[in-house]
């Protein structure tokens, strides 16, 4: 499989409390390492929907993706079957949660933070993500989109 590129789909999803965006972090099931929720893009599956379930499934989060185009790209390695490092492009869409279950499938793998945007930044350690909140942030601080209108 040289020269394969692994394509997933994932979501920085944001609420906002009290007129604060805040974004939601999980950890990564293997290393612990604050992420964002992504995931494989099955066959026939557009990517903005794998985002959804993937919120869904690893964070607990339904929500709105309002944009049909991604709100960015990011890539990173990603382990394979056999434990080889394999490129891997991801594809973030903007979901505005709009409700968080009690129960999920991997809600006992993960932890999971609601921080706002300058917090995320520090904590995230995924580097393809950091641009992505700060570009956010951007968005938000030049009134292109502002609290009120996310």
């Amino acid at each position: 499989m040289l020269g394969t590129t692994f394509h997933q789909a994932g979501v920085i999803a944001y609420r906002v409390d009290h007129g604060q965006v805040q974004v939601l972090l999980i950890t990564a099931r293997n290393t612990g390492r604050w992420i964002i929720p992504k995931g494989n893009i099955d066959p026939d599956t557009l990517p903005s929907a794998a985002a959804e379930t993937e919120a869904y499934e690893e964070a607990g989060v339904k929500g709105t993706i309002e944009a049909s185009l991604p709100f960015g790209f990011y890539t990173c390695f990603k382990k394979n079957h056999i434990g080889a490092r394999v490129p891997t492009s991801v594809e973030v869409y903007l979901l505005r949660v709009y409700k968080q279950v009690k129960n999920w499938p991997e809600k006992w793998q993960r932890r999971q933070a609601w921080l706002p945007i300058d917090e995320a930044i520090d904590l995230v350690e995924e580097p393809g993500i950091v641009p992505l909140l700060q570009r956010l942030s951007e968005l938000i601080e030049t009134d292109l989109m502002s609290a009120e209108r996310l």
